[in-house]
């Protein structure tokens, strides 16, 4: 069908495949193709294995670190309510930064999983870090919200979307680096 409404329209370069339809093999690709998602290792077919190495690392910095002992309320109205003592790090992200309040609920050092305790605030966010070795994190370390540990597509299911959309939420806030480009 579309040769035949190709042949229709004066000649001019002719394209289908997006991210997605690149992967469908050459019949697709005409006289072009517009890699989009799949540049920043989004996977650009969701049912299937991603065919992409990831390439974006989201991180944010520990702004504080602090021990909570039980009863302790966490974040806007206390939603969370310390059960056993625990360590917690705050760090410098929220939604200000276009972080969705539901895109994962948890940072990464190290492949240790850090769970969030309470809400994602506007400017931050507090980690429980207590399966990390004492003073392993301090104001000015780096945790992991996207990279290795999880994917875009990882966040993005958390939050019911798409990895494009959490990736083009991210606000100014963010320093970008690009590295062997």
């Amino acid at each position: 069908e579309f040769e035949r409404l190709r042949r229709m329209l004066p000649p001019v370069p002719a394209s289908l495949a997006n991210s997605s339809g690149i992967f469908l093999g050459q019949p697709f690709h005409y006289d072009l193709a517009r890699p989009g998602a799949a540049l920043y290792g989004i996977n650009p077919t969701p049912a299937e294995e991603n065919p992409m190495l990831p390439v974006v690392r989201l991180q944010a910095k520990v702004i504080q670190t602090r021990s909570l002992v039980r009863g302790a309320g966490v974040g806007y109205g206390h939603i969370f309510h310390v059960t056993d003592s625990l360590v917690a790090a705050t760090i410098s992200l929220g939604y200000a930064d276009g972080w969705h309040r539901r895109a994962a609920s948890a940072a990464w050092v190290e492949n240790v999983r850090l769970p969030f305790v309470g809400r994602v605030s506007m400017d931050s966010i507090v980690l429980d870090i207590s399966a990390l070795p004492p003073d392993r994190l301090k104001a000015g370390d780096l945790v992991e919200l996207i990279g290795p540990s999880q994917t875009v597509d990882q966040a993005a299911g958390h939050a019911g979307t798409i990895g494009y959309e959490i990736l083009t939420s991210l606000g100014h806030r963010f320093h970008r680096r690009y590295v062997n480009g």
